[in-house]
């Protein structure tokens, strides 16, 4: 089937894809866009999972403080080259996650980041509630594992809802990004800080 440049158009504005990776996507969906962005995503994840070993030794610091100047946000995010730390599109996702993290409170960066006793309190936690309110033994690590995953989503930064678009996580527009610009990138640290807020 042909694909028109309309289509190709709609495409690149929806996912930010070349233009060659966008007609093979729409010529592989048979023109449907929706479909498109889904091949294209699915592309760009295994293509970030390939990188994920990749050293990141170049990258950017960037801030963000919120308006009325109570929550600001310092975070470093890293690259593979200086040449993708100058990238507008690196750049923007870098604002976009300090805004994020103002907004929305992480904890840790990743699962990895979290010390194991906080992870077991957790599962002890959701365990005995479980227990309590008289679900089956068989039943309860499986109840306190999908609690745990929730908690996860609510307090790890790459496994949360991102506040712009909360059908993505930040990782999934992490994935996306590596997919586009073809380089490894990590978020690597952050503070937040909150007027008020007693020092750790």
């Amino acid at each position: 089937m042909s694909i028109d440049a309309g289509q190709v158009k709609r495409l690149r504005d929806a996912c930010g894809a070349g233009i060659m990776d966008c007609k093979m996507a729409l010529t592989e969906a048979q023109g449907d866009v929706e479909e498109a962005v889904k091949i294209l995503r699915k592309k760009g994840m295994a293509s970030a999972d390939k990188k994920s070993s990749r050293a990141t030794n170049e990258g950017m610091v960037d801030y963000y403080i919120h308006p009325g100047a109570k929550v600001g946000v310092l975070i470093e995010v890293n690259c593979e080259t200086d040449f993708v730390a100058r990238n507008e599109d690196f750049r923007a996702f870098v604002h976009d996650v300090a805004m994020h993290i103002a907004a929305a409170s992480p904890a840790w960066v990743s699962r990895e980041d979290i010390p194991e006793e906080a992870k077991a309190t957790e599962i002890e936690i959701y365990s005995a509630q479980a227990r309590q309110s008289g679900k089956p033994d068989a039943v309860i690590e499986k109840i306190a594992e999908g609690k745990l995953n929730k908690w996860f989503s609510e307090l790890v930064l790459l496994e949360q809802p991102f506040v712009k678009d909360p059908e993505k996580t930040v990782d999934d527009l992490r994935r996306a990004l590596v997919g586009k610009i073809g380089e490894n990138i990590e978020i690597r640290r952050f503070a937040r800080f909150r007027v008020g807020d007693e020092v750790a």
